[in-house]
């Protein structure tokens, strides 16, 4: 019911498109730097030729649709990672060849932000493992101790174990360092569960972006509930982040999103990180809290799984285990 793609190694090809936001100006330095970078890895990378950015998205969503497609099907390419997020993926899921992917072996799609709508539905649909995680302006950077990078990942079935960071971090900007690998360290932060101290819990990761993810509800590329219900037998583990919308639109997309039956086969929330603003009235903190603590599961604040680097990479359908427990602060993954 769950396939994971082939292991990843140093000398398999990678393909770069951008199904959202093309490239242009210094973010271009940096987009060229990273293909470099992973080229110096070892890695074949193929660039596509949906990369403008000079508009909302890197081209028209049906010449996104079906380089995405090509790339997703082509037994050469053995990953696809996007330069970065954007605002409208959503606009090619009805355009993408459905029947040539079911017939495909699943390839690693790899994401965070606006990819989290065409992840999601290609775990739900059709079974295929994702990996949320850096995007390609994001890959060069050095975990912290405790986190591993994407590449990993990808390259074996795990267990892959990682831990609380404690480091809150931010990019450095394009125009200040092109080259950067090392994140610009802000802060410090630790996880936290809400109504206990102490957590042990098993089940299937699913999730992403929430203002993305939330347009989903109620189609067929978010039908969590069924995905919910096929995988009863593990459990879910529901992880969702905040971009940047404000507290009171979070709170109504996280409603929707239960409404939807997301959490019906939940076993617990992992709730990322984020810097989005509050509400006069509501914080973000409260703004979940309002939607979700009335379900009774246990809720856990503050993993680095968003928009606030750095990032612990999540595998959609992926089986973890998440343990808070005194100084230990872990999500083991493993993919079978």
């Amino acid at each position: 019911m769950l396939s994971f793609a082939t292991s990843l190694s140093p000398g398999d090809r990678i393909g770069v498109t951008a199904p959202s936001a093309g490239v242009e100006a210094a973010a271009a330095r940096r987009i060229n730097f990273c293909v470099d970078w992973l080229r110096d890895a070892g890695y074949d990378v193929v660039v596509g030729d949906c990369m403008d950015g000079s508009g909302i998205t890197s081209a028209p969503a049906r010449a996104r649709a079906e380089e995405l497609t090509q790339m997703l099907c082509d037994p050469s390419i053995r990953c696809v990672v996007p330069p970065w997020g954007g605002e409208t993926a959503i606009d090619l899921l009805d355009l993408l060849d459905w029947d040539a992917l079911t017939a495909a072996d699943p390839t690693w799609l790899v994401g965070y932000s606006d990819l989290s709508t065409i992840l999601l539905p290609l775990t739900t649909r059709l079974g295929w493992a994702t990996l949320h995680g850096d995007n390609l302006a994001d890959t060069p950077y050095t975990p912290p101790s405790g986190l591993l990078p994407w590449l990993q990942i990808a390259s074996g079935t795990g267990p892959h174990r990682q831990q609380d960071s404690g480091l809150v971090a931010d990019w450095w900007r394009f125009e200040e360092d092109p080259q950067a690998t090392v994140w610009k360290r802000v802060g410090t932060g630790t996880w936290s569960v809400h109504g206990g101290e102490s957590l042990h819990v098993t089940g299937r990761l699913i999730g992403g972006c929430i203002e993305t993810l939330c347009n989903l509800a109620g189609t067929p590329y978010g039908d969590v509930a069924t995905f919910g219900r096929k995988h009863s037998k593990d459990g879910l583990i529901v992880y969702l982040e905040a971009a940047g919308d404000e507290a009171a639109t979070i709170c109504r997309n996280l409603h929707g999103l239960r409404l939807a039956g997301w959490f019906d086969h939940a076993r617990a929330i992992l709730i990322g990180r984020t810097s989005a603003p509050d509400n006069p009235v509501m914080t973000q903190r409260e703004a979940v809290l309002d939607a979700l603590a009335p379900l009774g599961l246990p809720i856990v604040f503050d993993l680095e799984i968003g928009h606030v680097p750095p990032h612990l990479p999540l595998v959609n359908g992926a089986l973890a285990t998440v343990t808070v427990e005194g100084d230990c602060h872990e999500l083991v993954q493993e993919l079978w």
